[in-house]
């Protein structure tokens, strides 16, 4: 028994889509950095990004598929990471 693939049942549809929306956020992010610098584009990336980084990680790394321990962990990592960036702005804000 071979073991196909976990996309090769849903065929190439969705994957295409995954990488244009990727394409597509990245064009955003290039766009907003060139006409507007400065905080429009710090808030670009702050706010794109992890959202390239969502897409990637549920359906390329096939987070949809694990169990809830491994989601409960990446919330954890995910706010922690919020929280330091939060943090980062308003010290950057005071300066």
């Amino acid at each position: 028994m071979s073991a196909s693939p976990p996309h090769a049942t849903h065929g190439p549809g969705p994957l295409v889509a995954v990488w244009a929306a990727l394409v597509a956020l990245t064009g955003a992010l290039v766009a907003v950095n060139h006409f507007a610098p400065g905080n429009p584009g710090i808030v670009a990336v702050v706010v794109l990004t992890p959202a390239k980084a969502g897409l990637v990680l549920w359906h390329f790394m096939d987070l949809r598929q694990e169990g809830r321990a491994i989601r409960v962990m990446l919330a954890a990592a995910v706010a922690t990471i919020v929280v330091f960036i939060a943090l980062l702005m308003v010290d950057y804000s005071f300066r």
